[in-house]
């Protein structure tokens, strides 16, 4: 079993999702199917197949919540030494060949959203920039071509999901 790191915040949201979806959400569709259950020929209830599905979809997130939080490694980004860059690391990126310049920060899987500059660990990029730090070059191999990056700055920044 692989633990998944998180930040604090998604740990708690998630944990907090999770217990809804098990008290109050299971106990709402229950009784929809009841009702509906009530209401006479199931093969033709479309009130029932509906909550049926909902039920379905909804133990489905269920499951994929108990496993999440399971695995859960909780990180505080905020205690680690940013010199080398780690979890929680916001890193600043120059491409050699256009000088365009990219910042991203590395999160758990679940806080990942690239167009927001959050990279999950377990990406390529995140797994070459691991232990890197100010002033080092990596060579990331995409499927465009190989990149050079220099790696301008190495911080970090408080994360808000």
């Amino acid at each position: 079993m692989q633990k998944e790191p998180m930040l604090e915040v998604t740990y708690k949201k998630l944990s907090e999702e999770l217990e809804v979806l098990k008290t109050h959400e299971r106990n709402r569709i229950a009784k929809v199917i009841d009702e509906a259950r009530a209401q006479g020929d199931l093969k033709e209830n479309a009130e029932y197949h509906a909550a049926k599905d909902e039920q379905g979809l909804m133990e489905a997130r269920i499951a994929e919540l108990t496993d999440l939080v399971g695995r859960a490694q909780v990180v505080d980004p905020s205690k680690l030494q940013h010199a080398r860059i780690s979890f929680g690391s916001t890193v600043q990126l120059t491409d050699q060949n256009t000088d365009e310049e990219v910042t991203y920060t590395i999160v758990g899987g679940t806080e990942s959203n690239p167009s927001k500059g959050l990279i999950s660990i377990a990406s390529p990029m995140a797994k070459a920039l691991l232990g890197k730090e100010e002033g080092d070059e990596i060579v990331m191999a995409l499927p465009s071509g190989k990149k050079t990056y220099d790696i301008e700055e190495v911080s970090y920044v408080e994360i808000t999901i």
